[in-house]
């Protein structure tokens, strides 16, 4: 992103500091997906801007974690009534500032962020400690937790306020300030969502959020001396350079990051279920989600059945402007993860591979504003051989390629044939096989019959190049506290 001087015209968002807006000198463009205009500029904050955040919430974390948890989970239910109240507005600034449908940002993207914060709201009010008793001893022992102190929350542009606050609920919750540190590309939810806290009485300095790229902003909140954690979802490569700069400090670390997730789909399997919802699986939000399926292994014996079948339900999911309801995917972030998501496209078509439907093939018409926007259609490859880049990195965008097996063993050892191992799905009617297969398979999130189905209790986060950690109910608590053994003798 280029830096440039600001226009009158457009969105000029502010850096939130101990509970006011504070403008940057320098900004950095923001577009608008389906039309590539810049409509925005995002404080491209510095190391003074990230340390002003963080004397802020040092000086908010004494009071804030002093109080109860009942006090605490009362802000978080009056945040989550205020996402709800503005529920369009913040639904037409995700879908305007990401690139996804409006339907996408009303029914999962901005209902979820206020149920993170009732989910925390309640759970922090429900977790117990440890007590054990040494008679010979004549000693009680216990644990208790506590807040660590200032939390360091990065979050990704693909579900921009869905995953922020999915790292603020916790943290607050537990009794720790924030600074936070959303995706420059996708910055403008997190800027309202800044007022929302002024008017649920989130206290001054509990919540910072400080705009930025990743080399200057993330960089030096990483870097600080003062954050002792750090909660991360993006990319790999950016997880190592954040696992080195934080490693002279110690620093708690949860890293959620990218997968190249396979859903495995044996012969008896219920066909038109399993179909339709790996075309979701495989597309929704532009596969701008880490979750999406981006290999699919299929028995032999239904291998040509379900392609066809599955081609024809890929061909139906609609591309296109994204305030129409009549559209399943938007557009992709960027040009450049435009350009990047279709080399992959044309680097599997020069290893032989079969162009089934989506970019090259089924040309988009869309409305002359929108002829500069950043779409691509629902993309179906197969004939891609598992040594291929296209099989073994992750695209992240509307690109899935098909496969057929023989054997359980053999689809089994394919789909752990990656770096990555955050989730898998596996459709089948036999129990015996759905439980025995997802025991065998690496990845942190295995679903069976289905796809995104979430418990918010249940333990969230990769093995291998996934990431490191988990996080959800009783593990966030975990994550953003410190466990005290307390040994009393009597």
């Amino acid at each position: 992103m280029q830096k440039s001087s600001e226009q009158p015209s457009l969105l000029v968002l502010e850096n939130f500091i101990g509970g006011k807006f504070i403008s940057c000198r320098d900004h950095v463009d923001s577009y608008d997906p389906s039309t590539g205009e810049v409509y925005c500029k995002v404080p491209d904050s510095s190391k003074e801007e990230v340390d002003a955040a963080v004397a802020a919430a040092k000086e908010a974390f004494p009071d804030w974690s002093a109080r109860s948890p009942q006090e605490r989970a009362e802000v978080l239910v009056k945040l989550a009534d205020l996402i709800d109240a503005n529920m369009e507005e913040l639904a037409q600034a995700e879908s305007r500032d990401q690139g996804k449908t409006l339907t996408v940002a009303r029914t999962v993207d901005i209902p979820r962020s206020a149920y993170n914060f009732r989910f925390f709201a309640s759970s922090v009010l429900h977790h117990t400690t440890d007590c054990s008793q040494m008679d010979h001893m004549g000693c009680l022992n216990y644990t208790t937790r506590c807040p660590v102190g200032v939390a360091g929350l990065i979050s990704p542009w693909n579900l921009p306020l869905y995953l922020l606050t999915w790292k603020i609920a916790p943290a607050i919750a537990t009794g720790n300030t924030v600074v936070a540190k959303p995706s420059e590309m996708t910055s403008v939810t997190a800027w309202m969502l800044c007022k929302l806290m002024q008017q649920a009485g989130v206290p001054p300095g509990v919540v910072n959020i400080v705009f930025g790229t990743g080399p200057r902003a993330g960089d030096a909140l990483v870097g600080h001396p003062d954050v002792p954690l750090i909660s991360f979802t993006g990319s790999t490569v950016t997880a190592q350079r954040i696992t080195e700069r934080s490693a002279p400090y110690c620093k708690k670390l949860s890293l959620e990051l990218g997968g190249k997730n396979p859903a495995i789909i044996f012969a008896d399997a219920d066909l038109e279920q399993c179909v339709a919802t790996t075309v979701r699986s495989s597309f929704l939000n532009q596969g701008e989600i880490c979750l999406c399926t981006s290999r699919i292994y299929v028995e032999r014996s239904i291998y040509s059945e379900f392609l066809e079948k599955f081609v024809a339900a890929a061909k139906k999911w609609k591309t296109g402007v994204p305030s129409d309801p009549n559209n399943n995917n938007g557009a992709l972030i960027s040009k450049e993860h435009l350009q990047k998501v279709r080399s992959f496209v044309a680097l599997a078509k020069s290893e032989g591979a079969t162009l089934h439907c989506g970019d090259g093939v089924d040309p988009l018409d869309l409305p002359q504003r929108h002829k500069s926007g950043y779409f691509m259609p629902a993309t179906v490859l197969s004939g891609v051989p598992d040594s291929s880049r296209v099989m073994q990195e992750e695209i992240f965008g509307p690109v899935t390629c098909v496969s057929p097996f023989d054997s359980e063993d053999e689809a089994v050892a394919r789909g752990n044939g990656v770096r990555y191992g955050l989730s898998a799905t596996v459709w089948s009617r036999d129990v015996g096989r759905v439980h025995r297969v997802a025991q065998r398979l690496q990845a942190g999130v295995v679903w069976t019959n289905c796809w995104l189905v979430r418990d918010l209790n249940l333990p969230f986060g990769g093995m291998k190049n996934s990431g490191v950690g988990r996080e959800g109910g009783k593990d966030s608590y975990d994550f953003f506290t410190e466990v005290k053994s307390i040994t009393i003798k009597h």
